[in-house]
């Protein structure tokens, strides 16, 4: 009862309005001014109609990542309708995608899977006021306010960058934004003008999405001629510890002594086995680079299987 009570009072709010009067608040629109010359009274009169949003502390407090299997995961995501949706825009953008491609070395499967996991080909951008969004996890939810109070001088910057009112865009429960739910860090980074049009719009625009999307993973060196994963099977009397890391420490001879059949990749290669419990039981999973930069998008295992999945139904189909 008292470690849940000391978990209630971590994650309640302060204070739930009147942000523009907090001290926190008030250092945080200084330092903006400070480091990157906003004006403090715009801001401050941006900042007083900002409602906090406890539905917002409580979604980021449980993740599907965290709290769902590898089965119901997957049902959720790799659906037909996705698959369906997927083989649409991809023939709708074949010469973009080709482009993306040649361009950065992603094919265009894994952009469709990425779209597709997001926003459903952007069909499902996400309906929170992106301020609200940050402001209510960058001071009210302390395990990870440091980061999103970050985020929140980022979508700032973003939004007077591309002429944007930040009173008016909206995402998902966390803050990201588009066609690829980028947060504001990653659209500044790695949002590309992929048609060339002389703005970086990945909120409307399919074009600039792909490139977007496929700039972001060849930045975070995909490689894109070998395996992504492969399932695999275990020995008789295997003895090997998992755990849902991503860093990839060990190879695959380290993990065939450990009692992994041979998967017949090269001995010496990096990887990461996962267990995963699916819809029909255990499932066993060895992970190459280009899924560790799967999880660069999406901090999660289950999160890259999901691509990895869905992108291979999707090439099957294109």
């Amino acid at each position: 009862m008292v470690r849940l009570l000391l978990v209630f009072l971590m994650l309640a709010p302060a204070a739930q309005a009147d942000y523009a009067n907090r001290d926190d608040v008030r250092a945080f629109v200084t330092e903006m001014s400070t480091n990157h010359g906003f004006d403090e009274a715009e801001l401050n009169a941006l900042l007083v109609d900002v409602q906090h949003r406890a539905d917002i502390i409580e979604r980021i407090s449980k993740p599907a990542e965290t709290v769902w299997t590898w089965g119901r995961y997957k049902k959720h995501l790799v659906d037909e309708d996705r698959v369906k949706q997927g083989i649409e825009f991809g023939r709708a953008h074949v010469a973009t995608l080709k482009r993306a491609q040649e361009e950065y070395g992603v094919a265009p499967e894994v952009v469709l899977a990425i779209l597709g996991i997001e926003t459903r080909f952007g069909r499902v951008t996400g309906s929170f006021p992106v301020l609200e969004s940050l402001m209510t996890l960058g001071f009210d939810y302390p395990p990870r306010a440091a980061f999103f109070r970050k985020e929140l001088g980022e979508f700032l910057v973003l939004a007077r960058e591309e002429g944007k009112d930040p009173a008016t865009l909206t995402g998902s429960y966390a803050g990201a934004m588009g066609y690829g739910q980028f947060i504001s860090s990653s659209y500044r980074h790695y949002a590309v003008d992929f048609d060339g049009d002389g703005v970086r719009d990945i909120w409307t625009n399919p074009v600039d999405a792909i490139g977007s999307v496929a700039n972001y993973f060849a930045r975070h060196r995909w490689q894109g001629e070998q395996l992504r994963a492969m399932r695999v099977t275990l020995n008789s009397g295997a003895k090997i510890q998992f755990d849902n890391g991503l860093d990839q420490t060990q190879t695959v001879g380290d993990y065939v002594k450990a009692g992994m059949a041979d998967p017949g990749v090269a001995h010496d290669t990096r990887a990461k086995l996962y267990q995963v419990e699916g819809a029909d039981g255990l499932e066993h999973w060895l992970a190459f680079h280009d899924f560790y930069v799967i999880t660069r998008y999406n901090r999660s295992h289950l999160y890259a299987l999901a691509v990895h999945h869905l992108a291979d139904l999707i090439k099957a189909e294109l």
